[in-house]
């Protein structure tokens, strides 16, 4: 009896260290969280790499996780287990997207393809495994699709867009980034140089880019579209214009799109020159942020939930030069801003409730401009 009272104890014991060891280990993986950094090759850099940041917002450097040429754009295939990167190259009016296969401890390449232009800056990749790169020089699009190990396919098609702007940037098309639309099977083009979005479905027969009945929406002159974000709602489009800093309210009325209201990136009293980079919106629809190069900050707004209008609520200094790329961190407690120009990523606590940014951590990288949790 007395040995049997022994082992009952000995089992009660090792399942409360089980369970224990279990909960520590989920702690510690919730603790710290990797992410991925896109660079240019100059000065130091050789190509990706990878960090983490704490639950306190600090920010490590892990180490270099792939050699590639300019992979200034990752995303992930949707099943997390692909990396894609563009090669912003035009090596004879040549640029490339590449795959790679995501490990513990380095990105595998899988295949290198061409994006089909020059200069690609942005990929992205659907449900579907299908993705689009945007080629800024020689303004297009190229369409390529992934198979099941992360594979990419040789290209499919190419949108070559068509047109110019009013500004010496826009001589000519420029594309700068591709979207999948969340909620509808709808690709939507951005056009710098051609100052306006184009709006395409993918014909899964003979895999081309066709334009749908909308073919484009142009935006006020001299804006310079580059990016976008798609309010949770899914029928709010915001759309970052680079040249004349403003952000656009793009939404949809009897099946087609129109430009609804804009707001500035830059107070009114700032009048050096400054060009806007990157947008992104929160999960609960609450608050904008963009970044501003030139004026170094990232521009906060609260979201009107009846209109989607925006409301400025202030300018966060980005602690360096340069804010090409940021991030939220998952649990959206931080955002991270990639500076290029003075080889640093800063990490800003975020206010739920207000919005606001408060400075937590800085850490050295080499000619930052993607951040990809």
């Amino acid at each position: 009896m007395k040995l049997l009272s022994l082992f009952l104890v000995s089992i009660f014991l090792f399942g409360c260290k089980s369970e224990t060891g279990k909960k520590a280990s989920l702690k510690n993986e919730t603790m710290e969280t990797t992410f991925y950094v896109g660079t240019y090759t100059k000065k130091d850099s050789k190509g990706i790499y990878k960090y983490q940041i704490s639950e306190e917002g600090k920010l490590t450097r892990i180490g270099l996780v792939a050699e590639t040429i300019n992979p200034t754009f990752l995303v992930k295939s949707k099943d997390k287990k692909t990396l894609f990167s563009v090669g912003e190259t035009d090596a004879n009016g040549i640029g490339y997207v590449k795959s790679f296969k995501i490990t513990k401890d380095a990105l595998q390449l899988i295949s290198n393809e061409k994006s089909g232009g020059s200069g690609p800056c942005f990929v992205a990749v659907n449900d579907d495994n299908y993705v689009v790169t945007a080629n800024y020089r020689s303004g297009s699009v190229g369409l390529l699709k992934a198979d099941a190990s992360g594979k990419l396919s040789t290209l499919l098609d190419v949108q070559q867009h068509v047109g110019k702007g009013t500004t010496e940037r826009q001589k000519g098309p420029h594309a700068h980034s591709a979207w999948f639309h969340p909620a509808k099977k709808e690709v939507i083009s951005v056009d710098l140089g051609t100052n306006e979005l184009l709006f395409s479905t993918i014909d899964t027969h003979t895999n081309q880019l066709v334009a749908t009945a909308q073919k484009s929406l142009k935006m006020e002159d001299g804006a310079g579209p580059r990016h976008l974000t798609f309010h949770p709602n899914n029928k709010w489009i915001y759309v970052l214009n680079e040249l004349d800093n403003t952000v656009s309210l793009v939404k949809e009325k009897d099946g087609k799109y129109f430009v609804d209201f804009s707001i500035a990136t830059l107070p009114s009293d700032f009048t050096a020159f400054s060009k806007a980079a990157d947008i992104h919106i929160t999960k609960d629809g609450k608050f904008l942020y963009a970044s501003n190069r030139g004026h170094e900050s990232i521009v906060m707004y609260a979201v009107n939930s009846e209109n989607g209008t925006l409301k400025t609520i202030g300018y966060e200094p980005v602690l360096g030069k340069h804010p090409r790329n940021f991030s939220l961190s998952p649990d959206e407690q931080f955002l991270l801003v990639a500076n290029q120009d003075t080889d640093n990523i800063v990490s800003f606590k975020r206010d739920a409730t207000t919005g606001t940014l408060t400075f937590v951590s800085e850490v050295a990288a080499p000619m930052p401009v993607c951040i990809l949790f």
